[in-house]
């Protein structure tokens, strides 16, 4: 089996990148009046913890995937955990292509029907699914030579009109930790690291590089939500929609020949974003070819993205679209704790008897 850690670093980098930058720092400075720092914190201490639990788990059943591992163990486990992950990400599917449809719109393709963006969005997501796992971390690859380069660039001019005094104050409670606006954006942490129980028999990888990975993504966690607070003040950024995206279109670069730099930042995230739909779309194949081994993934793959793009013209607007945010931030809450969890208490069972043989 081919170790492919590089490949599975990059596109941990990326699928988070993709999900960082838009409604993260919203989230997080709507939860919060002061010490945004101790949010995004708790946030990445939960992140590092439940992968770290994660992988450990997964470390048990080398070359099996977690459909494997939960078959193994019995029907009844299996529709247990399963069913709520195979909802978890048709979910993640239909909410990510409405809502980033949405804000294409508004940013920069205010004429474009809606149905065309998310048509584009969908079938380019549901091709590079179709093509494979390979195909999806050698298209990560080259999306990571071409765009983190720009992401990096841009991050870094966005300090451009940054002003320290509204660092402070510095002291913060956990108030905000029961607010619903917190508790969505963790969006940002749970839907990214899933795929490592879905690549093992195609792929081995050091846990460490997912660990660098990980840590490498808490800058952008950080200054995400905090280049808008030190750029407009919390008064102003927390009336913002998509404040990161505001902070970076106030950028001017002089000696660039381009006007504005948030055309190819955001150009940089939508690919990162159909690259991580077709991972989703992906996994969420795995599962079903699982159980209905007679249908060909291709077919069942066409079939789920016609469902879900059918399904995006059911939601009418933006506040249809918060809604199922907050509908969907309990499931996603028992996906971040009970698979990692779990995977972990059947390793350790298993490794205890030490009966390999009937997992």
């Amino acid at each position: 089996m081919a170790d492919k850690s590089l490949h599975v670093m990059l596109m941990y980098v990326i699928s988070h990148l993709g999900l960082i930058f838009f409604m993260y720092p919203g989230n997080v400075i709507s939860s919060t009046e002061q010490g945004h720092w101790l949010p995004v914190l708790v946030g990445v201490v939960i992140h590092f913890i439940f992968i770290t639990i994660y992988m450990k788990g997964l470390s048990y059943f080398p070359k099996k995937d977690i459909i494997r591992i939960y078959a193994g163990i019995g029907k009844g486990t299996a529709i247990f955990f399963i069913a709520p992950v195979f909802l978890y990400f048709s979910m993640i599917l239909l909410i990510t292509l409405r809502a980033y449809a949405e804000i294409i719109t508004i940013v920069f393709l205010s004429n474009t029907p809606l149905w065309a963006i998310m048509l584009l969005l969908i079938s380019i997501s549901t091709y590079i699914a179709a093509k494979g796992v390979e195909t999806i971390f050698r298209t990560g690859l080259l999306l990571s030579l071409l765009f983190l380069p720009i992401i990096i660039f841009i991050f870094f001019t966005s300090f451009q009109n940054v002003d320290w005094r509204y660092m402070v104050p510095l002291d913060a409670d956990l108030g905000f930790i029961i607010k619903r606006t917190y508790l969505e954006s963790f969006f940002a942490f749970s839907g990214g690291f899933l795929f490592l129980g879905f690549v093992q028999p195609y792929f081995s990888y050091d846990r460490k590089y997912v660990l660098w990975a990980a840590a490498f993504l808490i800058p952008f966690f950080l200054f995400s939500v905090y280049i808008p607070v030190l750029t407009f003040g919390q008064a102003t950024s927390a009336t913002t929609f998509l404040p990161y995206v505001v902070a970076v279109d106030a950028i001017n670069i002089n000696w660039l020949m381009f006007d504005r730099v948030t055309m190819f930042f955001l150009l940089s995230l939508i690919s990162f974003i159909m690259l991580y739909l077709a991972l989703v779309s992906w996994k969420a194949i795995r599962i079903l070819s699982h159980y209905l081994p007679s249908i060909k993934p291709v077919k069942l793959l066409l079939a789920l993205s016609a469902a879900v793009y059918i399904s995006c013209f059911f939601i009418p607007d933006w506040k249809d679209v918060e809604k199922l945010f907050w509908w969907n931030t309990f499931l996603r809450f028992y996906i971040l704790i009970a698979v990692p969890f779990s995977i972990f208490f059947f390793g350790r069972r298993m490794k205890r008897k030490g009966k390999d043989e009937t997992i």
